[in-house]
């Protein structure tokens, strides 16, 4: 397939789509993780346990996201799909869906409008993967899969920014109307404004080759776990993403429960710390990935693997912290270290697996990634809190986050298991 990247025809049209795309994810995690930083107020308002908190901020947006995304990713991967346009009505239904949770009234309605966040969020990410690995040439796709993925801390950090403060200043449902609403408006940016690279005669030219446009799902997915690799980064991946929503849910609970701060407040010190760590380890993870996986490609994965055991201790520290402003210095380094494997993963699976397959397999990280990270992560977290709490009190929520900081040697240890595969397995593809 002939790319924009590849022929140096259109720089400015990467550039472009980079940019917008990036702006798209910060509207996927502003919605997303805003749920996050509300989640005290709603308990609060309609009298939640921690577990249906787990479900709110988890499960229910998870597992809908995670079903979808495989077919949407097959759909994406046709060469007549126009990806952006699939993006953008992805965009403007959970944009909607977000203001919808504004008027829900109990648990039930706010869980069906998490869920309608999830499933518009599906068609995200797949056809943002497969656009980007289409335009950018491999030696750089680790560095712009990053660039796409520093929507992560961006978006984080402004949904706990803006929806901690608008909670104190508004209340929580007008918080969900507030960061929904302006999504649908760049729907419609997108939708106009980005174009696909993919040429009209792609499918004719595959066909010409006796080959079918799109592999057969279960073709596809056969292509994608073949890979030893592919496999270690996919526990990987979802072990590290265990922990960061997890984490993440239940930090902004603790700072509110165990340091008496208010929405606002930890919606503007904790989000400022995730938004500026997560920025700094994004970039750091792609730029280090390139650097060093240009020399040996088993390095790709060194960092992320190294880091994530480094970043035990400190995190550990930082929940015993007696403060909560030494409690976020302390929280700083693990957050950026932590960071480090978004896009050195997503390169890493790019290049496992056939160009045709390319959605499929950033489907398939991220059906595993959210189902059992996002999906589970604060569920498991917020169930384990509801059972300690006889005996910890208001300090449950404490330890289980101690568990959670020893627990990041899992993916550390997974991430180096890949690595010693990524040579040979990478030859054979290229």
């Amino acid at each position: 397939m002939a790319t924009a990247a590849a022929t140096g025809s259109d720089v400015r049209s990467v550039r472009l789509t980079l940019w917008l795309l990036l702006t798209v994810y910060v509207f996927n995690f502003i919605d997303r993780q805003i749920v996050n930083i509300l989640a005290e107020p709603i308990a609060r308002d309609l009298e939640l346990s921690d577990t249906q908190i787990g479900l709110l901020t988890g499960l229910a947006f998870a597992l809908f996201y995670t079903v979808l995304g495989i077919p949407i990713a097959r759909f994406a991967d046709r060469p007549t799909t126009n990806r952006p346009r699939l993006i953008a009505v992805a965009l403007a239904v959970w944009s909607a869906m977000t203001a919808m949770c504004g008027a829900a009234q109990n648990f039930a309605q706010l869980l069906l409008a998490r869920i309608g966040v999830g499933v518009g969020e599906a068609g995200c990410t797949p056809p943002a993967h497969s656009l980007i690995s289409d335009m950018v040439p491999p030696e750089r796709r680790a560095s712009a899969l990053a660039f796409y993925s520093l929507g992560i801390p961006v978006g984080t950090l402004l949904g706990m920014v803006i929806g901690g403060t608008l909670a104190d200043y508004m209340g929580w449902r007008e918080a969900f109307v507030v960061v929904g609403l302006p999504g649908v408006a760049l729907a419609l940016v997108v939708w106009f404004v980005l174009k696909d690279p993919r040429h009209s005669d792609v499918a004719a030219g595959l066909q010409a080759k006796g080959q079918a446009p799109v592999l057969p799902l279960g073709q596809a997915v056969a292509e994608v776990m073949r890979s030893r690799a592919f496999v270690l980064l996919l526990v990987a991946g979802s072990a590290a993403s265990f922990l960061a929503y997890g984490k993440t849910t239940w930090t902004t609970i603790f700072f509110q429960r165990t340091h008496d701060l208010t929405p606002g407040q930890v919606g503007l010190w904790f989000g400022l710390l995730q938004g500026v760590g997560g920025m700094l380890g994004t970039w750091l993870g792609g730029y280090l990935a390139d650097r060093f996986g240009a020399r040996n490609r088993r390095h790709v994965l060194s960092a992320p693997a190294i880091d994530m055991a480094l970043a035990v201790p400190l995190a550990i520290a930082t929940y015993h912290a007696p403060n909560w402003p030494l409690a976020l210095l302390l929280l700083f380094v693990p957050t950026v270290f932590n960071s480090f494997y978004y896009g050195p993963t997503y390169s890493a699976a790019q290049g496992l697996v056939p160009l045709r397959a390319r959605a499929i397999a950033a489907a398939t990280l991220l059906f595993f990634q959210n189902l059992i990270g996002l999906g589970l992560g604060p569920l498991f977290f917020g169930m384990l809190s509801d059972w300690i709490q006889p005996t910890y009190g208001a300090d449950s929520v404490r330890y289980v986050l101690y568990g959670a900081a020893v627990l990041g040697l899992v993916p550390a240890f997974f991430f180096w298991r890949c690595s010693l595969h990524l040579n040979r397995e990478l030859d054979q593809k290229g």
